[in-house]
């Protein structure tokens, strides 16, 4: 963190964000965007450079090729709200036209196994309305001849509305503007949640700078720290950080087309950036939850694992120049690796917003809006996303995401 620390203008708030990342800007902006909404709001955010936080991390991609159907209708608005972002954010001529270069995700298959689990995916795609289509082996050499295909049984492609949109441009008109409506951010750091005298809700939060701030609701939107901010109101959440890497390389022949996502069996994965670069993600094979400030990186993984998948892949790939490299951490749901959120159902002005397990930044536009309904109505106004409750941890109910990379 940052050595400073602010203390906000007011002593009491109705709503108290932990955590001003992509999922804290997104809700702080959607109340703003809310005519019914007229509350004080305070965004707490530790490090106010954000050069830690899974969003500064992502690979600001999206995608609907989800098994599970709500996943699939969060991304469609997440794709609606980048490419009509002006109109959002009431026609400010400031904010930038935005599109996503949809080169698509290529997920291979290289078992009947998992190629059946491509075919019921793409079933529940379809019927939300997605694109995606089934490739057999000879289909994808066709379309893509560079991958070496000599073990894949079936591909799942989708070009509409599927790959790289501008995340970071997303994310500062939400602040800018959540800003100038009144939102206040401060960098500083919650240190104690205080309930009540009998212990039903969340009175105030008392803050690294010595302030206890009240509120009437307090959202935590805290990524890979959810489950310590949680923890300090007496709950348990099933999430922690786990490292993500990525390499920036260039190619000595790059292709010449562009590149789909493409999910190799392996879960190693390769994209498209454009004049001859590419991004690639991999874990290593041994997942473990990491502490919230390890950003090391594993500098064999590369040389040992990740680029001889990538260039057995894709051959072309064998002669390549990493550019860049760097660790980022999903806040990574143990359960059932889907978005908690909504309210506690004891302390029910603890508003959940966590567990995105790398969703995080496709599923903000659709998570801030139901939160800012949730807080404002007390119910989702448009999209459902009860199913993402709480509750369902505490009752064992996993929702099992088969789509996760």
């Amino acid at each position: 963190m940052a050595g400073k620390t602010e203390a906000p203008k007011h002593t009491s708030y109705d709503v108290v964000i932990v955590g001003g990342a992509i999922m804290g800007a997104s809700t702080a902006w959607f109340l703003t965007d809310n005519k019914d909404f007229n509350g004080k709001v305070l965004v707490v955010e530790r490090d106010t450079s954000y050069q830690s936080c899974s969003t500064a991390h992502t690979n600001s991609c999206m995608r609907q090729q989800f098994s599970a159907e709500l996943n699939v209708r969060i991304s469609q608005f997440a794709a609606d709200f980048v490419k009509n972002l002006r109109t959002y954010m009431g026609g400010d001529v400031r904010v930038p036209e935005l599109s996503i270069h949809s080169f698509g995700y290529m997920y291979l298959a290289d078992n009947d196994a998992f190629a059946d689990v491509l075919r019921q995916n793409q079933k529940v795609q379809l019927a939300a309305g997605a694109a995606t289509q089934l490739m057999s082996a000879e289909e994808i050499a066709a379309a893509y001849p560079f991958y070496n295909l000599d073990d894949i049984v079936l591909g799942s492609i989708n070009l509409v509305d599927e790959g790289y949109w501008d995340g970071s441009a997303v994310f500062d008109w939400w602040r800018r503007q959540s800003r100038e409506r009144g939102v206040e951010y401060v960098e500083n750091e919650v240190m104690a949640i205080n309930r009540n005298a009998a212990g039903t809700r969340v009175e105030s939060v008392t803050l690294k700078s010595g302030e206890v701030i009240a509120c009437d609701q307090l959202v935590n939107a805290s990524g890979p720290r959810a489950a310590r901010t949680a923890r300090m109101a007496g709950i348990e959440v099933p999430v922690e950080p786990r490292k993500r890497y990525t390499w920036i390389f260039k190619a000595e022949k790059p292709l010449d087309r562009d590149l789909p996502l493409t999910i190799d069996p392996s879960g190693v994965h390769v994209r498209e950036i454009g004049g001859g670069t590419y991004q690639c993600g991999a874990h290593s094979e041994i997942d473990p939850a990491v502490d919230y400030d390890d950003f090391s990186m594993d500098h064999s993984l590369w040389e040992s694992h990740v680029w001889p998948i990538v260039a057995t892949r894709i051959p072309q790939f064998e002669a390549i120049k990493v550019q860049s490299e760097w660790t980022g951490h999903y806040a990574y749901n143990t359960f059932d690796q889907n978005a908690i959120t909504g309210p506690h159902p004891e302390l029910q002005n603890f508003i959940f917003l966590n567990g995105f397990s790398g969703h995080g930044l496709q599923q903000s536009p659709a998570m801030g809006r139901g939160t800012a309904e949730w807080l404002t109505y007390g119910e989702y106004r448009t999209l459902d996303l009860t199913q993402f409750s709480f509750d369902r941890i505490q009752a064992g109910r996993s929702i099992v995401e088969k789509a996760i990379i």
